[in-house]
C-alpha cells in the first residue's frame, strides 16, 4: 500500500514510534487546508505561515509527549490547535479581526445616513458592548458556535471541524444560541437599534 494512502491514525502511530516520514504526509496532506484556514482569519501571508509554523511545532511536542490521544481525528485536532494559535495571535496584538460580512446577516450592520456622529458612534458601541454581554451569558458551547459564526465569520464546516462535532450539531447550537439570545433580550426588554 502506498503511504499516500495510508490513514492518518496509522501515520501519527508511525510518527511516535519514529518514522519521520509520518510527519511529512500529514503535513503534505492537510497543510492547503490549515493554511488557508489560518489566512482566512489573519488575512496575511507572513503572519499564516507563522501560526502554521507554531502549529506543527505545537503537533510534534505533544506527539513526542506522548499527550495525542484524539484516534482517528487528526486534522479536527490540528484545526484546533490553529484556531486556538490565531486567538493568542489577536489577543497579543489586542485587536480583534478584521472580516467582511459574507452573506446573510451581520449582527452589527446598523443603517447609517451619511452623518457619522459622536453619538452614533457612542449608541453603536454601547449596542456592541450589550450584545457581548448578552453572548455571556449563553451556555459555552451555544457560545463558542456563535462566536465562530458571527464574529470570526467561520462556515459551519470550518466550526464543525474545529469543535469536532457534525455539522448538524452545529448548526442545532447556532439555533438554540439564537433562540437563547432572542428569550434574554425579551427577559431585559434590550432594543438593539439606534
Amino acid at each position: 500500500m502506498k503511504i499516500e494512502n495510508v490513514k492518518d491514525a496509522v501515520l501519527v502511530k508511525q510518527y511516535i514510534n519514529g518514522s519521520e516520514k509520518g510527519l511529512e504526509v500529514l503535513i503534505t496532506r492537510h497543510k492547503q487546508r490549515i493554511y488557508s484556514f489560518i489566512f482566512s482569519k489573519v488575512m496575511d501571508r507572513d503572519i499564516t505561515e507563522d501560526i502554521f509554523q507554531d502549529t506543527f511545532i505545537k503537533v510534534i511536542r505533544t506527539l513526542k509527549k506522548g499527550k495525542y490521544n484524539e484516534e482517528g481525528k487528526f486534522l479536527p485536532w490540528v484545526m484546533r490547535i490553529a484556531h486556538n494559535l490565531v486567538i493568542d495571535h489577536f489577543r497579543r496584538n489586542k485587536r480583534m479581526p478584521k472580516f467582511q460580512s459574507r452573506n446573510d446577516f451581520d449582527i452589527f450592520d446598523v443603517i447609517s445616513d451619511g452623518e457619522e456622529s459622536m453619538e452614533y458612534d457612542m449608541i453603536t458601541n454601547q449596542m456592541h458592548e450589550d450584545v457581548r454581554k448578552l453572548v455571556e451569558e449563553l451556555p459555552a458551547d451555544q457560545k463558542e458556535v456563535l462566536t465562530m459564526r458571527i464574529f470570526k465569520e467561520m462556515s459551519f464546516k470550518e466550526i464543525a471541524a474545529c469543535t469536532d462535532v457534525s455539522i448538524n450539531t452545529a448548526l442545532g447550537r447556532m439555533r438554540y444560541a439564537l433562540i437563547n439570545l432572542r428569550k434574554v433580550i425579551d427577559k431585559h426588554n434590550i432594543v438593539l437599534t439606534r
